[in-house]
């Protein structure tokens, strides 16, 4: 067996082998992103960018795989105001080292490389980078070149276990695009904001197909002026979104059908989860229609099934009228519990449940006084599975200050019913907080409608996106869980586990002072 000092130093060279830490930026080991070796790195290192008052123009491939418990991180340093390092896309240059195909889709490219060598990348963080301008010229393996029109700021063409955290996408044909080679995809606490192009319905703030995604504490803005693509667009079997604060787009949500075999055949593809949102029709928004589910391939045997909609809290500003959702056909069918519909600007006659088709089953949720099933003709089926409340006030404390928090005397109080059964194990126990954080809420029998609740204490901690809800994809939503966490540091025994790793830490710091 061996001796506890042979074991250290295994344990000490594999460490030091493993992790590095390259520091980009003014005063820094590295002056620009290009001299990071992107086709090199390791499990477990870290690439830290900080912010500087120029714009970074430079894009990069990530083509390397971490690891579940030594992840590689590119995380941006914010400057003293708390300013992120800007990456603009807009007359970048690459590392010469890199060679990648599709270079003209995105400014961060995850997946489909020659150098590195080709993989399925993986367990991979981008975290806190300010990416902007996927738009115009730039220089690759070709020369001068230029962005497509669906260019994004975040494009995963293939990858597993991906995290995208607290970034802010702006200005590009889509903010974050993910191809159906992806899977197990967190994105949470970003801003997509401004993106899209004029004119066009194709790109997106967000447009995803992936094996497995969980939206939560992200922050949708607006489209760019005179854009027509939805705001969050998505074709992912397992997708969960939740907490998230959606505002504008052609719809708010557009959750349609899968082009791959692969994600139609799981078994996450039949169930689509939305809970704990605040969507916001804004006047003249493009579509009077705040959801879309089924699918718009016109292969109706591939659209999505069933859809879990719960806890939201939905606002129309709206002069005209405003339709809650559209379900593709008959065999589309939505669970709508403990949702609060609003209008303001207009009665609530002028909101309605469905636009026609499909099967609507509701209860527990407030709509404003008046509010009508159709403005059309209903030719699927609307089923009230439990009271419905209807009112002229939901009792919030500042609508016209975007602020939902349930005034004391509100009717939403104790008025929810439980989700289907499906959905059961989706405890709603955070809230969005504005903006991009999450606020603990409190569980309570019966709970309250819509998108808040009464606080819970404070928490350090958010959801993590580990396994636990039904048919939710690989990672579909789990208990709560620190984002940074890697493992707890509890030892069983006792002498040796204590300044091992203390010396491991030690050495741990050395090689990243070594990185440098």
């Amino acid at each position: 067996m061996p001796s506890p000092r042979g074991v250290l130093s295994l344990l000490l060279l594999s460490l030091t082998a493993q992790a590095a830490e390259y520091r980009v930026g003014p005063g820094q080991s590295l002056a620009s992103i290009g001299e990071v070796p992107w086709e090199s790195l390791q499990p477990g290192d870290t690439v830290l960018i900080h912010a500087r008052p120029s714009p970074y123009q430079e894009k990069w491939v990530l083509g390397v795989r971490g690891t579940a418990a030594a992840p590689i991180t590119v995380r941006g340093v914010p400057d003293a105001a708390g300013n992120l390092p800007v990456i603009q896309g807009e007359n970048a240059t690459t590392r010469t080292q890199l060679n990648f195909w599709n270079e003209q889709r995105g400014i961060v490219k995850i997946g489909g490389a020659n150098r590195p060598a080709d993989t399925t990348p993986a367990y991979l963080v981008v975290e806190n980078l300010h990416l902007k301008r996927a738009r115009g010229a730039f220089t690759g393996r070709n020369g001068a070149s230029r962005y497509l029109d669906n260019a994004a700021a975040i494009f995963i063409e293939k990858g597993e276990h991906i995290t995208i955290r607290g970034c802010i996408l702006e200005d590009s044909g889509n903010g974050l695009f993910i191809a159906n080679e992806s899977s197990d995809i967190l994105v949470e606490r970003n801003h997509l904001h401004g993106n899209g192009n004029s004119g066009s319905i194709y790109e997106h703030n967000a447009y995803t197909e992936a094996l497995g995604i969980t939206y939560q504490f992200n922050r949708f803005g607006p489209l760019c002026a005179g854009c027509l693509g939805n705001n969050l667009k998505d074709r992912s079997a397992g997708t969960v979104i939740r907490y998230n604060w959606i505002e504008g787009g052609n719809r708010q949500l557009d959750l349609v059908e899968s082009d791959s075999e692969t994600i139609r055949a799981a078994p996450s593809y039949a169930r689509t989860f939305v809970y704990g949102n605040v969507l916001l029709e804004p006047a003249g928004a493009g579509n009077a229609q705040v959801i879309h589910f089924g699918g718009d391939n016109g292969t109706t045997d591939h659209y999505r099934s069933q859809l879990y909609l719960f806890n939201n809290t939905i606002l129309s500003t709206r002069t005209d009228r405003t339709t809650l959702m559209r379900l593709s056909t008959n065999a589309q069918t939505a669970h709508v519990t403990s949702n609060a519909y609003l209008v303001e600007g207009n009665t609530g006659r002028s909101l309605a449940l469905t636009d026609a088709a499909g099967t609507i089953r509701h209860g527990g949720n407030f709509y404003e006084t008046g509010y009508t099933r159709t403005f059309g003709t209903l030719t699927g089926t609307i089923e009230e599975t439990a009271t419905n409340l209807q009112g002229d006030a939901a009792g919030l404390v500042d609508i016209a200050g975007q602020d939902f928090h349930l005034l004391p005397s509100s009717p939403l109080r104790g008025a929810a019913v439980p989700p289907p059964p499906e959905a059961a194990s989706l405890v709603v126990d955070w809230q969005y907080g504005k903006h991009r954080a999450a606020e603990p809420r409190a569980v309570s029998s019966p709970g309250h409608i819509g998108a808040y609740g009464d606080p819970a204490g404070p928490s350090t901690e958010t959801p993590d996106a580990g396994s636990g809800a039904p048919d939710a994809g690989p990672s579909g939503p789990g208990g709560p869980g620190k984002p940074n966490d890697k493992g707890g540091c509890g030892a069983a025994g006792s002498g040796f586990a204590g300044p091992l790793g203390f010396v491991l830490l030690v050495a741990f710091a050395l090689r990243r002072k070594w990185a440098e």
